[in-house]
């Protein structure tokens, strides 16, 4: 796979933003055919640093009703919660290779 095909965006709110301060964990949204593997060398060739750990979560999809006959629908997605290995390196969204 092509290494921006995988990972589709950082993810960046509040909670995500206390996890890459206390515990050097960033927030991916990726691609759902994308395995462990291909997550970190993706993300060491593209950012330059070194992964410790990757975990992946699946979201499952979610409906809201807005009135009587409206379904709003919240697609499915596969998040990577990924961990570095220095505890000084930093991910910068902005820079990529």
């Amino acid at each position: 796979m092509r290494l921006f095909r995988i990972l589709k965006k950082p993810i960046t709110t509040e909670k995500t933003s206390n996890l890459s301060l206390v515990k050097n964990t960033y927030v991916f949204e990726v691609a759902s055919d994308a395995t462990k593997i291909d997550i970190k060398k993706a993300i060491s060739e593209i950012y330059w640093v070194e992964v410790d750990s990757v975990n992946v979560l699946h979201t499952r999809e979610k409906f809201k009703y807005a009135k009587k006959w409206v379904q709003l629908r919240k697609r499915s997605s596969k998040k990577a919660y990924v961990t570095l290995k220095d505890a000084k390196a930093t991910i910068d969204f902005t820079i990529t290779k």
